[in-house]
């Protein structure tokens, strides 16, 4: 398969691993329209192309939290990663330290934190829920700061699990799981030899260091739906900002007054966010979110931003939406269950060309002229009466 884009490893994913991991990282929730509009949304912003203006020296360099990142790329808290490829995370970690860009260990991850830390030279980044047993959160960040993380992202739009239609049907839920999981896996056979069989222990690594006792595939959503915590609210955070040492960035950011509420809880930062339409259906995609929240917030704390990035044009997009840098989730899993670690690193390459494509074209010689100028206003197509009227009106 000649691969071009992150089209395309999302093709060669599908085509490798058991439909209960490839539905499991392409699914949305409830009929998947957030989903949907994630990439539609993005994809309908239109860039204002520039001409004749010297755009022999590019600069994709940026800060963030005081790290300096090669582009304003980090790969975002993806759970699971360690089916995917053998020993995912650990893959993930090293192809994004090597490219200069932070990667972000998920709570959910088989591999724990003591891990994949080591496989990086820069700080990881290590992401946490609102979990009803606080005993775990204080562990695990005790544990990541222990390891060296340098940035929290607290994952706050999971109160309760999404409704997945498709994990029931492709296996990763429903009846009979257990079994439907196994008998797809021997479907795969070099996936089976390489992950299934070689790429064990498969459980969730953090919590697991903390049971003191394996914490298997099948007690993963059991274990999720018994410990996410609905009564969560913005006081319940501050013993964890006052305990974490460094960057805490609130992820889950739809809403302008969110965002304000971000900035006087002492944020470092907010990820705009719809969980990658994993949670509730029918919300604003990121792209149409952003906006309103960075004129509400911008400058006041760092603006992430994820959801439907696709492609290094998407990264401009939503830098001239207003995010200051970009979070890369299901593309760095697709190219991830495609080819392990370079897979992750020619699509991070892949970025990185098409990124400095379109900063070229549309003048833009550092990631800080990438800014609202850098839009136009997207035309909405015609219907086709109305296309037809305009036509016959001349």
């Amino acid at each position: 398969m000649i691969i071009s884009s992150a089209k395309d490893y999302r093709a060669a994913a599908k085509a490798k691993v058991p439909p209960f991991l490839f539905h499991y990282a392409d699914g949305g929730a409830y009929d998947e329209y957030t989903l949907r509009r994630n990439s539609e949304d993005l994809a309908q912003i239109a860039l204002r192309q520039r001409i004749l203006r010297n755009m022999s020296a590019l600069n994709l360099e940026t800060k963030l939290f005081n790290e300096t990142l090669a582009m304003p790329v980090a790969l975002a808290p993806v759970g699971l990663c360690g089916m995917y490829a053998r020993r995912g995370e650990v893959q993930a970690a090293s192809a994004a330290d090597k490219k200069g860009i932070p990667f972000t260990l998920s709570t959910v991850s088989l591999c724990p934190i003591e891990e994949v830390a080591p496989a990086m030279k820069r700080p990881m980044w290590f992401q946490l829920y609102v979990l009803r047993d606080r005993g775990f959160m204080r562990n695990v960040l005790e544990r990541a700061q222990a390891a060296g993380c340098s940035t929290l992202v607290f994952t706050v739009d999971m109160p309760v699990p999404g409704a997945r239609y498709r994990d029931a049907h492709s296996g990763m839920s429903g009846p009979n799981a257990a079994m439907r999981r196994y008998l797809q896996s021997a479907l795969y056979p070099q996936w089976a030899w390489d992950v299934g069989i070689n790429g064990r222990p498969h459980d969730l690594g953090n919590i697991s260091a903390y049971r003191g006792e394996p914490t298997k595939l099948e007690d993963y959503i059991g274990w999720l739906g018994n410990n996410f915590d609905p009564s969560i609210s913005w006081r319940d955070l501050e013993w964890i900002r006052d305990f974490w040492k460094g960057p805490m960035v609130i992820k889950g950011i739809l809403d302008p007054e969110d965002a304000r509420d971000a900035v006087r809880f002492g944020a470092d930062g907010i990820v705009v966010s719809n969980h990658g339409g994993r949670q509730l259906d029918g919300v604003l995609s990121s792209a149409r979110a952003l906006p309103a929240i960075a004129d509400a917030v911008k400058g006041d704390l760092a603006i992430l931003a994820d959801g439907g990035v696709r492609s290094g044009l998407d990264v401009v997009r939503m830098i001239a939406l207003g995010a200051d840098t970009v979070l890369l989730g299901r593309a760095f899993l697709y190219a991830l269950a495609a080819a392990g670690e370079a897979g992750v690193t020619n699509l991070l390459n892949l970025f990185e060309k098409e990124m400095r494509v379109a900063m070229t074209l549309t003048g833009a010689r550092t990631i800080a002229e990438i800014t609202r100028d850098s839009l136009v206003q997207a035309v909405s197509p015609m219907r086709p009466d109305a296309l037809a009227d305009a036509v016959a009106n001349g």
